[in-house]
This record gives C-alpha cells, sequence and structure tokens, in this order.
C-alpha cells in the first residue's frame, strides 16, 4: 500500500511499551535468579485456606487460576483494562448479553456473528430481552432508532469491522451516541484484536473477544475474555462466570497465552498477505466483489484509516455464479482449509450461508477467507485455480 494510504500508526506514550512489546512480556512470573520464564499450568481444583475471601485468596478452583490470572493480565494490559476469560468465546458473549437487565433491548448489528445473533434471539424468544437490528455503519440510523425506544435499559453491541461483512462501525461515535441513552455499549475485537483497535479507548464499555482466533492463533484453543475499565462492570462479569461456571481450563490459558507472544508477527503478516490477495481479487473475473477495508474503494476504508493500525486478515469475496460457484471454490482449493473459524496460522475459507443460522444480510455466494501465515503466492496460485475453476 502506498504510505499515505496506510493507517493511523500505534500511539504509545513516552516510556510506555508498545503493544507489541506487551505481547511478549505481559502475564510472566516476577523476575529472579532461576525463576521460570513462564506462567506454568496450574492444575489445581482446590487451594489451601487461610486468607480472608475477597482479598486475593483463591478459594476454589471455579473462583481463579493462577494461569487464569497471568493470561488476564496479557489481555487487560493488551486492552487497556480489566480481563476477565472465560470457557468460550460465547460464553464471553453470554456473559456479556447478561449485563442487560431483565426485559431490556440490545441493539444488535444487522450482520453480526450468527452466535450473537442467535444467543440473543433465543434469550428474546424466553423473555429475557428485547433485540433490535441496526446498521452500525449508519450512526443517525442508530440515533433514530434510540429516540424512536421507549423502554430502557439498553445494550448497544458493537463489531468493527463485522462478521462477515467487515463492515467499519465509527465506535467512538456509537460509544458517545449509546452512553446519551443511557446504554452499555460492548464491542467485539476479535476481529481487530487489540493491535489494531483499542475499542476502550473509544470509549466503549465491554470488549469481548473469542480468545480462540488470533490472540491464541493456533486453533487448538477454545477460550473467550471480557475487558472493562468499570470496577462494578467487572465485578457483575465476574459474578457470571462464577455462578453460571463457564470458567477456562488451565491448559487452554497456558496454550492462548503462549500464541499471544507471537501474535505481532503472526498479525503483520497474515494483514500484509491479506491486503495483496484482496487486491488481486479485485480483478480476477470470478469475483464480483471484494470486502477488504484496506481498498480504497471499500466503503470502511477512510474510517479504518482514522479508527485502526490495520486493516486485518479477514477478506470476503462474492464469487460469479451464486452459492454453487462459491461451493465449488471451496470444494476446488487444496492449501486453504474449509473450516469454520478464523485468526489461525493456517488460511481457512468457507461459505457463510451454509450456516443456518447466518443473517439473511449476508450474500448467499460471500466466501470468508481468514489469510494465515503461509506465502503468499502459494495462497494465490491456489485460490486463483479454484475461482478459475468455478467457472468452468
Amino acid at each position: 500500500m502506498p504510505a499515505d494510504d496506510s493507517p493511523t500508526p500505534a500511539r504509545t506514550a513516552p516510556g510506555a511499551l508498545s503493544p507489541d512489546t506487551v505481547a511478549v512480556v505481559a502475564g510472566r512470573p516476577p523476575r529472579g535468579p532461576d525463576a521460570e520464564l513462564n506462567t506454568g499450568v496450574s492444575l489445581s481444583a482446590t487451594y489451601v485456606g487461610g486468607g480472608a475471601l475477597g482479598t486475593g485468596e483463591l478459594g476454589y478452583g471455579r473462583f481463579g487460576n493462577p494461569t487464569w490470572t497471568a493470561l488476564e493480565e496479557a489481555v487487560g494490559r493488551l486492552e487497556g483494562g480489566h480481563a476477565l476469560t472465560f470457557a468460550s468465546g460465547m460464553a464471553a458473549v453470554s456473559a456479556a448479553l447478561h449485563l442487560l437487565p431483565a426485559e431490556g433491548t440490545v441493539l444488535v448489528p444487522r450482520g453480526a456473528y450468527n452466535g450473537t445473533h442467535a444467543l440473543s434471539a433465543l434469550l428474546a424468544a424466553q423473555g429475557r430481552l428485547r433485540v433490535q437490528h441496526v446498521d452500525v455503519t449508519d450512526v443517525e440510523g442508530v440515533r433514530a432508532t434510540f429516540e424512536a425506544m421507549a423502554v430502557a435499559p439498553v445494550v448497544l453491541w458493537l463489531e468493527s469491522p463485522t462478521n462477515p461483512l467487515l463492515e467499519v462501525a465509527d465506535l467512538a461515535a456509537l460509544a458517545a451516541l449509546g452512553h446519551e441513552h443511557g446504554a452499555v455499549v460492548v464491542a467485539d475485537n476479535t476481529f481487530a484484536t487489540p493491535l489494531l483497535q483499542r475499542p476502550l479507548d473509544l470509549g466503549v464499555d465491554v470488549v469481548v473477544h473469542s480468545v480462540t482466533k488470533f490472540l491464541s492463533g493456533h486453533s487448538d484453543v477454545v477460550l473467550g475474555a471480557v475487558v472493562v475499565r468499570d470496577e462494578e462492570l467487572l465485578a457483575q462479569l465476574r459474578r457470571h462466570r462464577t455462578l453460571h461456571g463457564a470458567v477456562p481450563g488451565p491448559l487452554e490459558a497456558f496454550l492462548a497465552l503462549r500464541g499471544i507472544r507471537t501474535l505481532p508477527l503472526r498479525l503483520e503478516r497474515s494483514q500484509a498477505s491479506a491486503a495483496l490477495l484482496a487486491r488481486r481479487l479485485v480483478d480476477h473475473p470470478a469475483v464480483t466483489r471484494v470486502r477488504h477495508p484496506s481498498l480504497p474503494g471499500d466503503p470502511g476504508h477512510a474510517l479504518a484509516k482514522e479508527q485502526m493500525r490495520g486493516f486485518g486478515a479477514l477478506v470476503s469475496i462474492e464469487v460469479a455464479g451464486g452459492a454453487a460457484a462459491a461451493d465449488a471454490v471451496v470444494d476446488a482449493v487444496r492449501l486453504w482449509v474449509p473450516a469454520t473459524s478464523l485468526g489461525g496460522v493456517e488460511s481457512l475459507i468457507e461459505r457463510r450461508r451454509r450456516h443456518p443460522g447466518e443473517p439473511a444480510v449476508v450474500p448467499e455466494d460471500l466466501l470468508r477467507l481468514s489469510v494465515g501465515v503461509e506465502a503468499v503466492e502459494d495462497l494465490w496460485r491456489d485460490l486463483s485455480q479454484a475461482l478459475d475453476a468455478s467457472q468452468g
């Protein structure tokens, strides 16, 4: 990309560590002669008592664990808040949705992650909350939705970039708008990671992650996290985790922390490859649309340049010939892996509407590409031959 078309560089306070460095050093044990460099895996479910609960005593394996604590320190420092880890990304989503009091309303992006759609719909069917879908790229439209609502309280749920349409939301403007109307503002930052944007700095109250994805980075862990700055929200989320039992495993926490050590390197490689592939895909005759914020013609390009420190490693494309042609691409790749997930070292591809719960706003022929760390020319050869074959 030309220099003047690059995203805003990371801003680091004088004397503060770069986020790339924080990813390497956070969550380490105290330094000393013969001290271990890495936090170990604590497998104990029971701890000897003696302290006062609430003053640092672990108490029981569902309340805390030293390996979780190390991972939470790293995620919290990267996002600029206090982190809690959960058994999965969906457990983190559930905890954040349960911040909404009974019969409140959650505003959800029309094209959000289908797990968020499915859980919010289930809670609505149970009478637990109300759901309204909004276009998070349209700040004035969200404002109109707020002004038309007679019911409070509200959670405003954001994604940016959204999954899988890669739409870019103005997080600062939407957070300010949500607070004007008394909403708790939640942002799923899984796609961007804290290396590319920190929603708490933009006014968001709660950040959600599927740690399974970029943070862990090796497709061998299922974990989630929430990050907040407000102590009251932290206490509510901790209580939810403890009482619902959605606690992470210590081995998974250890693996996730190890994965974070290489996040800056993995993300740098993956998003550079994603941008190159996006530029080439624009010119492929089998592709009718390419979605990636790095492209100057992308609707979110200008905002992403301002709000983010990179354009991310996800690319979505629409294939000429509809769903059948898109499925043919998935069947024809040999290096790309047809699979549901993202953010790992391996490149994945899937047609998202094959899932029954995928929002109808997602085109039937859309393929989501999670770009890994393989040689980009190998990825291109495999993908381009599959696209060529899909039109035969």
